[in-house]
């Protein structure tokens, strides 16, 4: 048996979040998947050659969920590892808590089939991955914790 090589991969996204009639929501996409129909993740992508963190987070949000974004704080960082041709990967995410400014989700990218706000609270209920239910659980302390989030 061929042993599989590694390699590293690093990303970076958002935890997009408004108030909707005092309740917040954030947004997550939905990708198609063979192997199980989809998954429902949160948005994020690959920097591009002399980009920044924070500039690549800000361009993937945008361009996976047609929102235009500011960065409020940073979140965190999560990572896993997969295999894909023929190689192990070590994968790092960044994540930092944004806000909607403008845009809309029907300008979504081909990235995800389906964009959609969710109620935080229906957050976990709905995302694949754990990694990702427990990164939006601290975002939702960060927002509790936020003046804008008590008002």
């Amino acid at each position: 048996m061929a042993r599989l090589r590694r390699a590293t991969a690093t990303s970076a996204g958002g935890v997009v979040v408004r108030i909707i009639a005092g309740v917040p929501h954030l947004v997550a996409g939905r990708r198609r998947r063979e192997r199980d129909g989809g998954s429902w993740t949160l948005p994020k992508g690959t920097p591009n050659p002399a980009e920044t963190l924070e500039q690549t987070a800000l361009r993937e949000v945008a361009e996976e969920t047609g929102l235009e974004v500011r960065i409020v704080a940073p979140i965190d960082r999560i990572e896993y590892v997969f295999v894909t041709g023929g190689a192990r990967i070590h994968k790092t995410v960044h994540y930092w808590l944004m806000e909607a400014t403008g845009g809309d989700l029907a300008g979504h990218d081909h990235e995800f089939d389906e964009v959609r706000w969710v109620p935080l609270a229906e957050a976990p209920g709905l995302l694949t991955f754990e990694t990702e239910r427990a990164l939006v659980e601290r975002a939702a302390g960060m927002i509790a914790g936020s003046p804008e989030a008590r008002a």
